[in-house]
């Protein structure tokens, strides 16, 4: 008899996640049956015995806020960008039992902007300063844009993402909240890792550039003030939809061993957020 195979989204909150949505259309229509996913309610604290008392049925975990770091710190070996941005969203089950951290919101992030159009050499600001920043960083690295510029309410928070900068070899430069509708209308993408309400006031503030890019990590409720700002402007406008399937595609690649099935996927969240 095969082994089960178990795997989690762990976070606190998790009631909400969707992950468990996207994780089983993909065994479901990959038809990797014996395969199950469930949401774990654990803060960052709690995360190390947890890991530490899974059995070996147990291939992955997708990690959330407010884990991400102590996911890192608890892996085994980690990859070189999860090890850069100092966070990690999923933890790989290797076949010895250790575990292997990587960030999938990199590589996620630069698949949505690269879909919305980015290219090299583009101009990126970034509101927040966060988890989500980070990743925003990494992904700017690797789509070698020219600039980045971080507006953020609390200048030591730029400040704090100043080592991950440096060791993505990426060039920070920090602008203040209250100037944020310059930054905005100078760039070639904007990046919006805030929480839910806190960019509505810029929505009607922002002369936004012919051409460019908006991420908004949000997506409830969608589209956010801002959003819907920028697409009346005719930017094109990526959400926390198109990155919450791009990073699970990665993580489902990585504990099963699959190509995963992304139409599958991309229509059980679709269905799930109507």
């Amino acid at each position: 008899m095969a082994l089960r195979r178990r795997a989690a989204v762990l976070g606190k909150p998790i009631a909400h996640s969707l992950s468990p949505v996207i994780h089983t259309a993909g065994y479901v229509a990959a038809g990797l049956t014996g395969w199950s996913y469930t949401r774990i309610e654990c803060a960052a604290a709690e995360l190390p015995d947890l890991v530490a008392g899974l059995g070996p049925e147990w291939a992955g975990l997708s990690v959330t806020m407010p884990g991400k770091e102590a996911a890192l710190a608890v892996a085994d070996a980690a990859s070189p960008v999860a090890a850069a941005v100092g966070a990690a969203n999923t933890l790989v089950r290797r076949p010895d039992g250790s575990w292997y951290a990587d960030n999938t919101d990199v590589g996620g992030m630069v698949q949505v902007l690269t879909e919305a159009g980015v290219t090299a050499g583009a101009a990126v600001t970034v509101l927040g300063a966060g988890g989500t920043a980070r990743a925003a960083l990494a992904a700017a690295a690797q789509l070698a844009c020219s600039s980045v510029t971080v507006v953020a309410r609390r200048p030591e928070a730029v400040e704090e993402l100043r080592p991950v900068a440096d060791a993505l070899g990426v060039v920070l430069t920090r602008a203040d909240w209250a100037d944020a509708p310059r930054p905005l209308a100078a760039a070639d993408v904007v990046v919006s890792t805030v929480p839910k309400g806190v960019a509505d006031p810029l929505a009607g503030a922002v002369a936004w550039r012919t051409g460019a890019v908006l991420f908004d990590a949000l997506y409830d409720p969608w589209p956010t003030p801002l959003a819907a700002s920028a697409a009346a402007a005719g930017l094109r406008v990526v959400s926390g939809v198109d990155l919450l399937l791009a990073q699970a595609v990665g993580q489902f690649e990585q504990f099963t061993g699959v190509v995963a099935p992304v139409e599958a996927m991309r229509e059980a969240l679709l269905a799930a957020r109507r």
